[in-house]
């Protein structure tokens, strides 16, 4: 009896293992090509961190080494041109890319091979974050990469993510008031042929809006946010790009992408707010949508 029981159990098994349907799925992957923070909080670790709590697939491609904390950066260890395009290529042959997020690009020689290897390999959603300063006033990016960064990659980029400073460099003017920052973007996006989102954080105000200005559309999006009243705000610039690669590999608009982006910046700021990491500028909180303790919100 048994023995029946067991066979039929196993016939009943093997039936239901040829009926089922098997469905393939995949990630939507973002590469992140940036430099490495061992703080963790900006950088590489940062882009990981935003674009695996956005619900995607984050491979990487590691440009420098820094040396930094909490309390600013200390030194940089540029790596080699070639080992930048070693990780590209062994990524992109062997993983399908939906996004690229361009962060820290310490020299015009690295500058000018992602410009060859994009040409070669377009993508439809790359997201650059032009860094050029640390947040600590450390400069990273020479005069001689700034140029060609803007003459031979912004033009094949979909989205260029500039803070107030680095606009200021990229334009050769003030930006001083909330009125500046549309005319600023739109003035970007003309000169350099790409769409732009310009974060208004470095203004002085309790009401912060950003702007992005989509230059196929020649519309602007206003991003509204407020300001939160807390030092932890390391590597705001490195989430608030990989969450907008993130939206974009998913397959929506810039609109609904920087929308989406800027609501999971504003909670990874507000709920990162009061912890203690470090003794210096602190990180937000890339996680706060996953964290037991943050599902009441």
């Amino acid at each position: 009896m048994l023995e029946n029981i067991r066979c039929n159990s196993h016939e009943l098994h093997f039936i239901s293992q040829k009926k089922r349907t098997f469905v393939s799925m995949k990630y939507q992957t973002v590469l992140t090509i940036a430099g490495s923070d061992p703080s963790g909080g900006a950088g590489i670790q940062a882009d990981i961190k935003t674009i695996s709590a956005c619900g995607c697939y984050a491979t990487s491609a590691i440009t420098a080494i820094t040396i930094q904390n909490t309390q600013g950066v200390q030194a940089v260890q540029a790596i080699p041109a070639d080992i930048i395009y070693q990780q590209i290529k062994c990524v992109s042959e062997d993983i399908e890319i939906n996004a690229i997020k361009i962060g820290m690009l310490h020299s015009a020689e690295v500058v000018n091979m992602l410009a060859v290897w994009l040409k070669d390999h377009p993508c439809t959603n790359i997201v650059l974050d032009p860094v050029m300063v640390s947040t600590s006033g450390h400069r990273l990016l020479d005069e001689n990469a700034i140029i060609s960064m803007t003459q031979n990659l912004f033009p094949l980029v979909r989205v260029i993510t500039p803070n107030i400073p680095e606009a200021e460099v990229l334009l050769g003017q003030k930006i001083q008031q909330q009125e500046d920052i549309a005319i600023a973007a739109k003035k970007l996006a003309n000169k350099y042929h790409t769409s732009v989102w310009l974060k208004a954080g470095h203004l002085h105000a309790d009401v912060l809006v950003d702007i992005c200005y989509d230059v196929e559309t020649k519309k602007i999006y206003e991003l509204p946010g407020v300001r939160i009243r807390t030092k932890n705000t390391h590597g705001t610039g490195c989430t608030l790009s990989s969450a907008l690669a993130s939206m974009l590999a998913k397959g929506l608009s810039l609109e609904d992408s920087a929308r989406k982006a800027k609501e999971y910046m504003n909670q990874a700021i507000r709920h990162g707010a009061d912890f203690e990491i470090g003794l210096g500028q602190g990180p937000v909180h890339h996680f706060w949508n996953l964290w037991s303790e943050n599902k009441q919100d």
